[in-house]
């Protein structure tokens, strides 16, 4: 059975990035699924709202591009999988640059090279 991963991602600069990795979601070798539960519009109760989604989650993926330390809500959304004991990784989300960690990040989280392989194995828990 495939993994239910959820997608942490800076919202206004790296959509782009969680649409390739929901397309690779559909490869039919994809040891995972996504469901799009992305928080479009700021509510009085979107923490709740991701809390939910994370700990229906197996894996949470957090995508690393060059603002992500600067997005509040990536580094909530990592604190509520630490909170919540949701095995997760930090995935680079541009070839040739080193993404940026959340703030929440702990020091010793590396920031994962993203290639199909490798990600096959990381959600399989190859950390």
């Amino acid at each position: 059975m495939p993994k239910r991963v959820f997608v942490s991602f800076d919202y206004d600069y790296d959509k782009t990035l969680k649409d390739f990795l929901i397309g690779q979601a559909r490869k039919p070798d994809s040891p995972f699924e996504i469901h799009d539960w992305s928080i479009k519009e700021a509510s009085p109760d979107w923490k709740d709202k991701a809390r939910d989604r994370i700990r229906r989650s197996d894996v949470v993926i957090v995508i690393c591009g060059d603002h992500t330390d600067e997005a509040a809500g990536v580094a909530i959304e990592l604190m509520m999988a630490q909170e919540e004991k949701i095995d997760y990784f930090l995935l680079n989300g541009y070839n040739g640059k080193t993404g940026k960690k959340p703030t929440t990040a702990k020091a010793t989280d590396k920031v994962y090279k993203w290639t199909w392989e490798n990600l096959k194995l990381l959600v399989g828990g190859a950390r």
